[in-house]
């Protein structure tokens, strides 16, 4: 039984046993009042099963499902040429965002149609911290999620079959390394199947306002119908950064896992942005975190974070091809310009 059924099934048992003990009590006092006992019960329910379970029912909150709304407003002390910046750029999709006003600096066809690759493991790792109820909760590994995995040719981080891992070091593992057993495990382990982990990022993205995303798997392996926008996907790295969780885990460089039933001294792993960066300066800026994708068909990727002056900036780029590193050397440019 998974996380989400033991804690409902322990909610509703909870909640059973109060009406029982609240009626006893009203028939043998006679004061009891029928709306005092249906609020003690109800908030007793809701306590007992945690906001994952509301979550995975998409009765989110409405501060968790509120759209992330960008406001386009050219900041020429900030991008002062945007149209040479833009054509200095690889990839054929761009957007700059200032995340504390949430204002897009620099637009470069951000609307149009991509395949995110691996950017798609930043809504998984998010969701993951949002559902999950105890991320020092294990999660055993199936053979049959590394076999699926190793038959796609997807990246990975190193775990193994049978193998008990906390989920918080399978969300390292998804973003960092990019790894698709974690991403799988911990779709298994809080829905039952990637498949319907699936459906509630999807839930998840239209509650955030990513109208042209859909997404059919959590790792971004390619699929015709898994697809967003770079716009998308700054609203949603805008919302993923608000969550001190999500965002240790996505500035974190290196990492070591806790000791496991195969790997005695945990396993090591460090971002693979970071492997492709001689240095965090980009210009006056310093890049914070990041997350590189790619496959043939979605070119080479990256959504990032970076610093300057005390203001944070949100870069995502997709679709480069034919030039080595490309991903990484819009980042610095675009970086790299800013304030100058």
């Amino acid at each position: 039984m998974n996380h989400l059924s033991t804690k409902i099934t322990a909610g509703i048992i909870t909640a059973a046993i109060l009406i029982v003990a609240f009626c006893s009590y009203d028939a043998l006092s006679g004061s009891c009042e029928s709306a005092q006992v249906a609020d003690v019960v109800k908030r007793t329910a809701q306590s007992a099963v945690p906001a994952a379970a509301f979550s995975a029912s998409s009765a989110v909150s409405s501060a968790a499902s509120a759209p992330v709304i960008l406001t386009e407003k050219p900041d020429g002390t900030v991008v002062k040429d945007a149209a040479k910046l833009k054509s200095s750029l690889c990839s054929p999709s761009a957007i700059l965002v200032r995340l504390d006003d949430r204002t897009i600096l620099l637009d470069k066809n951000a609307e149009q149609r991509i395949y995110p690759a691996s950017m798609t493991k930043i809504m998984t790792v998010l969701l993951a911290i949002e559902e999950s109820p105890d991320l020092n909760e294990k999660v055993t590994i199936r053979k049959s999620v590394i076999d699926r995995m190793n038959s796609l040719d997807a990246s990975m981080a190193g775990f193994v079959a049978d193998e008990q891992v906390s989920e918080l070091d399978l969300l390292y593992g998804a973003l960092l390394p990019s790894g698709a057993e974690c991403c799988a495990s911990l779709a298994d382990c809080l829905e039952g199947s990637e498949q319907n982990f699936a459906v509630s990022m999807n839930r998840r993205a239209a509650a955030l306002g990513m109208k042209n995303t859909h997404f059919m798997n959590t790792s971004g392996l390619h699929n015709p119908g898994h697809t967003t926008t770079v716009k998308d996907l700054a609203v949603l790295l805008n919302c993923a950064l608000q969550n001190s969780t999500f965002r240790r885990v996505f500035t974190t460089q290196s990492y070591t896992t806790s000791p496991t039933n195969k790997h005695a001294g945990g396993v090591s792993f460090r971002s693979t942005m970071f492997r492709c960066l001689e240095s965090q300066k980009a210009g006056r800026a310093t890049i914070l975190g990041g997350k590189v994708g790619y496959t043939d068909e979605a070119g080479l990727c990256l959504a990032s974070l970076a610093e300057l002056d005390g203001k944070e900036y949100v870069l995502v780029t997709a679709g480069a091809k034919n030039v080595y590193r490309a991903e990484i050397k819009d980042a610095l440019t675009v970086y790299g310009s800013l304030g100058k």
